[in-house]
């Protein structure tokens, strides 16, 4: 789960530079279907391209909530900035605490609950540099009340993998869940392929694209549903909490610079809440 928020830290960045460049609709299409030909020699290879329709049927639900999310992501991100939407990001693994509970039995002890909100409060020190003037001014635009649609979304995807899971291989139920994801694009945004230009699409456009394709599509879609069977649908998506410092290494990387100071404070928070977080939910699972 530390790779997956490595990889998906990476997907802000490279998101927000080609989030212009082509409609949410085939933009997300494009990354869904990408990775679904990526994967597929494979699936032949190991498990034949056969499904039954209890795994279709599983695997669209799950791809449903993750294709609403990012085409809602890749939507708000032309009316708000990366800045706003990993603030508001911060609230999925609480919306999914709810969805856990709903779905598959999964409560929170006090000290769960606790290092949910002590992470987000620590995620969000880390996105505003510890300025509570510039969090209390953040400007709520229409970006944002679309990417808080997404979110809300994204938060039944943890708790379905969970509930859905039959035993399958889980790189078997990440294909279907790209195929299937590729489906509900071209059933709800197909027409938009024709107005696309294709020969004016940069080849940066495509660098971005294929990177998301790969690595923070199939490489994270694999990793997470590989741990929630193991860690719990909370537990895997409270590590959500780690990208703003992620981000913060990866603009250093860029030739950013090192961030300030008062910004460690908060990366200790967000720290010490996935500790308290594991422990607690481990200690939890022994007891039951």
């Amino acid at each position: 789960m530390v790779v997956s928020a490595i990889l998906v830290s990476t997907s802000f960045t490279v998101g927000a530079a080609i989030a212009a460049k082509l409609d949410p609709a085939v933009l997300t299409l494009l990354r869904f279907s990408i990775a679904s030909v990526i994967l597929a020699p494979l699936i032949h290879h190991r498990y034949s391209l056969r499904v039954s329709w209890s795994m279709l049927g599983r695997c669209s639900l799950i791809s449903a909530c993750l294709v609403i999310f990012f085409w809602c992501m890749f939507l708000a991100l032309r009316y708000t900035t990366a800045l706003n939407t990993s603030v508001i990001f911060t609230l999925v693994p609480t919306i999914s605490s709810f969805y856990a509970l709903l779905l598959v039995g999964e409560r929170l002890r006090k000290w769960q609950g606790i290092a949910l909100l002590v992470g987000m409060t620590g995620a969000i020190w880390v996105i505003f540099k510890g300025d509570l003037g510039a969090l209390l001014s953040m400007d709520w635009n229409r970006g944002d009340l679309i990417f808080l649609a997404g979110c809300f979304c994204m938060g039944f995807y943890t708790p379905l993998v969970k509930w859905l899971h039959r035993g399958e291989s889980m790189l078997l139920m990440t294909f279907w869940v790209l195929v299937t994801g590729s489906g509900w694009l071209v059933l709800f945004g197909g027409s938009h392929l024709i107005a696309v230009d294709w020969a004016l699409i940069e080849a940066t456009t495509w660098a971005g694209i294929l990177y998301l394709a790969f690595f923070t599509t199939v490489i994270t879609f694999f990793l997470t549903q590989y741990c929630i069977p193991y860690i719990g649908p909370t537990r895997s998506m409270a590590y959500s909490y780690l990208y703003p410092g992620f981000v913060l290494l990866i603009d250093l990387v860029l030739g950013n610079g090192l961030p300030p100071l008062n910004v460690l404070p908060g990366i200790g928070v967000v720290l010490l809440a996935m500790v308290v977080l594991q422990v607690h939910s481990g200690v939890a699972e022994n007891e039951l």
